[in-house]
This record gives C-alpha cells, sequence and structure tokens, in this order.
C-alpha cells in the first residue's frame, strides 16, 4: 500500500471522501473531516490515505491535535509502513483509536519505531440503527435544543461527560460554541435540563449521536434512553438513513438502554494512548 500525507483537507476530501462515506464503520472519520473543512479545529490538522496496487483509496486516517490518530482499517502487516510515514509529517501522536485490530497494529508499530510504551484506553462498541423503538418506559419531558445561552451548562456537562469517560482531552469552547450555533446539542427538558446529547454532522446519509450525558442526579429515570431515541427519530425523520452510536464495552446500563431502542453492536474501537520513550 501506498501512503500519501497531507495538511490539506480539500485534498485529503478529494481522494478519500467516497472511500469514507461508502463505508458505516467510518462515519467518526468522516464526521471529523467535515468539521475540519469548516475550519472547526485549531492547529495543524494532519491527513493521510493508503492507495492499494490499483490506486484505489484503500485506507485513510487523521489527527487534529490534541486529539489522538483516528484510523479505518488497516491490514496489520502494513502497519509499519504506515507508522513510518506518519511519524515523518507528524511525530508526536498522542494515542490512536480505531477498530481493535488496527489499533493494537498500530501501537505495536509506534512502540517498536519510538521506543515508547502504550496503555489501553477506552474500549468502545460501535451500534447502528435505522429504525427507531419506543423505549419501554419512556421519560417524561421534552427534547429541545440547547441554547446558546446556555453554554455554560453545556461547557459544564460536555466536561464532566468527558472526566467520566477518560478521554483525557478537553473539547475546546470554540468547538461546542459552534456546534451550538449549528443546533447539533439538545437537551432532554423536564421542567429544566436533565441530559445531554448531540448529534454530528449528516455525512453519507448517517449521522452519529452523541455525547450522551446525564448528571448524577437524574439517573436511572430513563432520560438519556428517551433523549436517545428522539433524537434519532428526528435524525431519521429529517433523511439520515442510519444513526450510529458508540458505547463504553464497560458500562453495562448504556449498552442495555440504546439497544431497547433499536441500537445494533456492529463493531468494536480501541483507544491506545502514547507514551513516548526517554531519549
Amino acid at each position: 500500500m501506498r501512503f500519501v500525507l497531507t495538511r490539506d483537507a480539500e485534498e485529503f476530501a478529494r481522494r478519500a471522501l467516497a472511500f469514507l462515506d461508502a463505508r458505516i464503520e467510518c462515519n467518526v472519520i468522516a464526521g471529523v473531516l467535515a468539521d475540519a473543512r469548516e475550519g472547526g479545529y485549531g492547529g495543524q490538522p494532519c491527513f493521510a490515505y493508503g492507495s492499494d496496487d490499483r490506486g484505489e483509496v484503500a485506507f485513510a486516517a487523521l489527527r487534529t491535535p490534541p486529539w489522538p490518530l483516528l484510523v479505518s482499517s488497516l491490514d496489520p502487516a502494513a502497519a509499519p509502513e504506515f507508522i513510518a510515514a506518519w511519524l515523518a509529517e507528524d511525530p508526536d501522536p498522542p494515542g490512536v483509536n480505531g477498530s481493535t485490530e488496527t489499533a493494537r497494529a498500530i501501537t505495536a508499530a509506534w512502540c517498536a519505531q519510538t521506543g515508547g510504551t502504550a496503555s489501553p484506553g477506552i474500549r468502545q462498541a460501535m451500534h447502528s440503527l435505522t429504525d427507531v423503538q419506543d423505549p419501554p418506559r419512556p421519560a417524561p419531558g421534552r427534547l429541545r435544543p440547547a441554547r446558546v445561552d446556555e453554554f455554560d451548562l453545556v461547557a459544564r456537562w460536555w466536561d464532566e461527560f468527558s472526566r467520566e469517560a477518560g478521554l483525557g482531552v478537553r473539547q475546546s469552547d470554540a468547538i461546542l460554541r459552534s456546534r451550538l450555533h449549528q443546533g447539533r446539542i439538545y437537551f432532554w427538558d423536564h421542567g429544566e435540563p436533565v441530559s445531554l446529547v448531540a448529534v454530528a454532522a449528516e455525512v453519507a446519509s448517517a449521522v452519529r449521536i452523541g455525547p450522551v450525558y446525564t448528571p448524577p442526579e437524574h439517573r436511572r429515570r430513563g432520560y438519556a434512553g428517551t433523549a436517545v431515541a428522539a433524537l434519532s427519530r428526528r435524525a431519521l425523520d429529517r433523511g439520515a438513513h442510519t444513526c450510529t452510536l458508540y458505547t463504553d464495552l464497560a458500562n453495562p446500563t448504556s449498552n442495555k438502554i440504546y439497544a431497547e431502542v433499536g441500537y445494533r453492536r456492529i463493531g468494536e474501537w480501541e483507544e491506545q494512548r502514547f507514551t513516548p520513550g526517554a531519549d
């Protein structure tokens, strides 16, 4: 496989977008690319695609600092060549997110080439939905867009979600404000906001739901599952053919409540965190 790296989001989109759009498991990468093309990330994003012996794109990766690498599935045998090419352009990735086999292969290659070490981060199940089922115990309240003047609450709950999930990186205020203005952040409101749920930009008629966060004082009342069902139904009614959602494999509650509204597990993702070796 021949790997090409670029800092140009438009060049990467021209080569890799059709590949990403055709694969539901690449929806996260495609969604991040959409935001990057609109200037949604600061710093210097880096992109890579891999072409097979026919010249067709068969692999894609990107990183938007300070976040880890996001990668599509890759033959483990090609991981050393990929990471060598990547490190020549972006020498300090903090980790990698991808399918379990690919994430581990890239991590092994990174450790071998840098002398660093790695530790596992969050392990997630990827789910998809094309038809919403009503929750078995619908929660009272309604889904509504978060208002611009509720930014402080959105930011606080998003930070609390990130800490609980162990993401290690805080979402920037600029990106949160952009998503708020775009109408991509919602509250489940039962007299007051009791749960937060967001939706990514639609890519190839698929949307990704998340994050979903309910503060501890409002949990075990069905708010999260009911909010996800309502937002998923809204996305499908507006033209999406599929919704996707990620859950922490260590959290049986979230895996259960989203299955109850129609989400079906289609794969696993894994994060590996890199620690550079001593010079």
